[in-house]
């Protein structure tokens, strides 16, 4: 469903994204200007792997669910995008077509720009190829990072380092306790599993011991992260 008008909420998640919030006020307003808004149900697909490029899209709520399929026909979720992050610039960059399938990850509202007036943006702002320039560095470091903590880190370290992104991206803090910090994303412990390269039966017993070190709670509705300075430390011994 379409609607063209942002929340204050869903503005505020844009404008306060790491990589948007650096651009100039001028670069904004046309980014912004030239913008549209759509809204997913849970689990609609946004786009599918194969296709052509239209857009290039910024999550303002909810997440996006990255992900590719196997041999088998299974689905394998590779990363989830939070708001206030863009991404599907590649295929409008080089010409190819979509290389993931992208599904909204509980009720999702995305901010979209038509490729023809990306690359018109591009056309007049010298800042804008720089800003992407900074965007791609960003994230091919990301990319490396990722693939040497799959090499060199155990399962519990990498779980202890993916719990803190979730806690950076989509942490709510308990108003029973303040010092504790809930997971707002709701992720299935296979879910999990897939981030992190592993089964989940193996995620689910570094959860328990996790939880016995009263680091973390688990409850039906999903993780509660009770000291973060317990997950800092497991993640950074093995590193």
């Amino acid at each position: 469903m379409d609607n063209p008008i942002l929340t204050l909420e869903e503005r505020e998640a844009i404008n306060a994204g790491r990589w948007f919030s650096t651009l100039s006020p001028t670069l904004k307003h046309d980014i912004l200007r030239c913008a549209y808004v759509k809204r997913f149900k849970d689990g609609a697909l946004i786009c599918a792997r194969g296709e052509a490029p239209e857009d290039w899209i910024a999550c303002a709520k909810g997440a996006v669910r990255v992900s590719s399929t196997s041999i088998s026909g299974k689905q394998i979720t590779l990363t989830y995008v939070e708001p206030g992050v863009w991404f599907g610039e590649v295929s409008i960059f080089d010409g190819d077509r979509r290389t993931h399938d992208a599904y909204a990850h509980g009720a999702t509202t995305l901010l979209c720009v038509a490729k023809a007036d990306f690359k018109r943006i591009l056309s007049t702002h010298v800042e804008f190829y720089e800003a992407m320039l900074w965007l791609q560095a960003r994230r091919i470091r990301q990319l490396y990072g990722l693939v040497e903590d799959l090499n060199t880190l155990p399962l519990r370290a990498r779980l202890a380092k993916q719990l803190l992104h979730l806690v950076r991206s989509y942490g709510i803090p308990c108003l029973e306790n303040g010092k504790e910090v809930r997971i707002g994303l709701q992720l299935a412990q296979e879910e999990l599993a897939q981030l992190l390269g592993a089964s989940r039966q193996r995620v689910n017993q570094e959860l328990k011991a996790m939880e016995r070190e009263q680091a973390i709670r688990i409850e039906p509705g999903g993780l509660v992260v009770r000291d973060s300075a317990a997950l800092l430390g497991i993640a950074g011994a093995a590193a």
